[in-house]
């Protein structure tokens, strides 16, 4: 059994869609990144390729790389997932919070959970998704961008 982290963060940014766990979530503003930004999937991607030793998903999708420009994250968790079949792993939980002092998230968690669940082919009760805020402290707090932390355990 391995266990991994990621952590991943975005600024907000005008004239964006926000999408966390592949939801899109109704907000004045979105976040700024080279794909869709889904910060709460690629923390969850980083902490399985960190999980298999494979890297991350900087390796994997370079921002570099204009087939990553808007690519929508779910599909590249899909395959972070086969690359570690591939390497002879599969997922048995994956447990990640996202922080952020605006929007709230409680009503789209669930939505959230089944999205990776369903991309990584794995039950939903085997992905946990929390959200908090930082009390107004920091980047997130001050309203500057949502951050997100993810551990996942492969065998």
């Amino acid at each position: 059994m391995r266990i991994g982290h990621g952590y991943d963060v975005h600024k907000f940014a005008e004239n964006r869609r926000l999408i966390l766990g592949g939801v899109d979530i109704p907000f004045a503003k979105g976040l700024l990144g080279h794909s869709d930004a889904d910060v709460l999937v690629h923390a969850i991607m980083d902490s399985l390729l960190g999980a298999a030793a494979l890297g991350d998903i900087g390796k994997l999708f370079p921002d570099t790389d204009e087939a990553y420009s808007g690519a929508d994250s779910i599909l590249l968790l899909k395959k972070v997932c086969s690359v570690l079949s591939e390497n002879g792993y599969k997922i048995v939980n994956i447990d990640s919070t996202v922080i952020a002092q605006k929007p709230k998230l409680k009503d789209y968690i669930d939505d959230m959970r089944k999205n990776i669940a369903d991309a990584c082919g794995i039950d939903i009760s085997s992905v946990s998704v929390k959200a908090t805020t930082e009390e107004r402290l920091g980047f997130t707090g001050r309203l500057e961008g949502i951050s997100a932390h993810a551990v996942c355990l492969i065998d």
